[in-house]
């Protein structure tokens, strides 16, 4: 190689080099993670006719800067804005905030063959779920102490496709050793769930108020919710004569949990929930009931509680909301649950109550097992187990049904997002808004489907969902985690990039 050419390389290269910088130096950057994401751009604009913010519906662009939305901006006021960087165009789709389900069963560690953390959270992706809150309890072992804690969160490292933030449990064992449940909730717990009932979980027996009064005391330190299951049984003459029917009757079964359980407990809880009230001795903890299933006595209890002063709270669930036991067929435990799913009559107070306010948030309580312990060919609503397996339905579940309603896109987000992440302290999720983890669901309101065996389906044990064979409004299209597109349309990202939220 001759002297000119030796001094002309050089050169040459680093011509190259300026030449690049200058042309890419405001183009968007790839991720370095690109198997988090279906997108490869770390600086993008997506762009829609229904965007819902905190402060309505616009058409608009949000702005995406690695984790986080850096702006929002209204249609009329784009001046040239979007030119130089990516752009994802939703056209009509809808742009929400990612659904926050603050109660969902991954049984990761221990049974994972019932579903586990990859394919719960694929199943969330796909419906537009972007946080989950781990129930401590369908796990191996129970997630009570701060060891327990530990195992939960190795387990979910590298496995979740959304977020994931974990609940401890509250439970004899522990409610009366402060230096338990204080270790539990430093290693990160974002709160404690109890069981006033049987939970049909060895090592996570159920409590009662004397356990319940201890843990908000705790929890009133850290400022953290206490999350009940409020049922306490009440076995009687009647009980036992309603056991003795056909178990493959959803009425045997429906007898035999009455309303009366949920409002027995509610009216126990509410003896400890005035601790939680502006100058009590559990100021600053939280109380709130999940899957409020009885819309009559219970219902009332919980709102006249709210109006004292308490510090409580209180969710329903979409099958609460889409299913009532005169239709459910004979033998069909597909839908058996606890608090079960009650009348026509009860479902209507119930949309009633959430449409007025009352009911604050939903969440789906995904609660799958194997199929063999559903008993779906025996039949035997008694035996079976319990729970509707529903992670990645629950948007258009509530959509369909919400309609006849009147249910807006902004209701929507008030239930399913901005008031999940309030109960669960994640202040920078719940809402697009500037500086806000980019959580974003994209769907289409106005596509129907069927779940059927040609729809693709995540959750592990399709067969036992209640919700196969509906036809649906309200199809997904795309889930962005903290701005890495995780799902479109039917396909996942490569790698399972959420992170675990924990408590500081």
């Amino acid at each position: 190689m001759g002297y000119l050419q030796l001094r002309v390389l050089p050169l040459l290269a680093l011509l190259a080099s300026v030449l690049y910088y200058l042309y890419f130096q405001d183009s968007p950057a790839l991720f370095e993670r690109s198997d988090c994401s279906l997108f490869p751009y770390n600086h993008y604009w997506i762009i829609s006719k229904r965007i819902v913010t905190p402060r309505g519906v616009i058409s608009g662009a949000v702005e995406v800067k690695e984790e986080k939305i850096v702006s929002i901006i209204k249609e009329e006021d784009w001046h040239g804005d979007l030119k130089r960087e990516q752009i994802i165009d939703y056209g009509e789709a809808v742009v929400m905030p990612g659904l926050i389900d603050v109660h969902a069963h991954l049984d990761d560690p221990g049974k994972t063959e019932w579903e586990g953390f990859p394919s719960g959270t694929r199943a969330a992706a796909a419906g537009g779920i972007t946080t989950l809150i781990d129930m401590p309890l369908n796990s191996v072992p129970s997630t009570v102490s701060a060891e327990t804690l530990k195992l939960k969160i190795d387990a979910a490292k590298k496995n979740i496709y959304v977020d994931v933030g974990f609940w401890g449990g509250l439970v004899p064992e522990n409610a009366f050793d402060a230096n338990s449940l204080e270790a539990l909730l430093s290693a990160g717990a974002l709160g404690l769930k109890s069981f006033m009932c049987p939970s049909g979980i060895n090592d996570f027996p159920m409590t009662n108020s004397s356990h319940i009064k201890e843990g908000l005391s705790i929890l009133a330190k850290y400022r953290r919710p206490l999350l009940v299951h409020a049922e306490i049984p009440q076995y009687s003459e009647s009980y036992l004569e309603d056991a003795a029917n056909d178990p493959r009757l959803y009425s045997t079964y429906l007898k035999t949990r009455p309303a009366s359980w949920e409002e027995a407990a509610i009216r126990e809880l509410l003896t400890v929930s005035k601790d939680t009230r502006i100058g009590g001795p559990a100021e600053g903890a939280h109380l709130h009931v999940v899957h409020l299933s009885d819309a009559g006595s219970s219902l009332q209890l919980l709102k006249q509680a709210k109006s004292n002063g308490d510090s409580v709270t209180f969710e329903t669930c979409p099958h609460y909301l889409a299913f009532s036991a005169e239709e459910i067929k004979d033998g069909d435990t597909r839908f058996k649950c606890a608090p079960p799913i009650r009348d026509a009559a009860n479902k209507e107070k119930l949309w009633m109550a959430l449409l007025d306010g009352d009911i604050d948030m939903l969440s789906s309580d995904h609660s799958p097992s194997v199929p063999e312990l559903k008993l779906l060919d025996e039949g035997n609503f008694l035996k079976a187990w319990g729970g509707i397996s529903s992670l990645q339905f629950v948007l258009p579940v509530t959509w369909t049904h919400g309609r006849q309603y009147g249910v807006t896109l902004e209701q929507l987000a008030l239930w399913w997002s901005e008031r999940p992440a309030k109960l669960a302290g994640q202040d920078l999720k719940g809402g697009i808004a500037i500086g806000n983890h980019a959580d974003i669901a994209v769907w289409e309101p106005n596509v129907e489907f069927e779940l059927n065996n040609d729809h693709p389906v995540y959750i592990k044990h399709p067969s036992i969902s209640a919700y196969m064979g509906s036809k649906l409004s309200g199809k997904v299209l795309a889930t962005f985690v903290r701005g890495n597109l995780v799902y479109k349309e039917g396909k996942h990202a490569p790698a399972a990039c959420g992170a675990p939220i924990l408590a500081a």
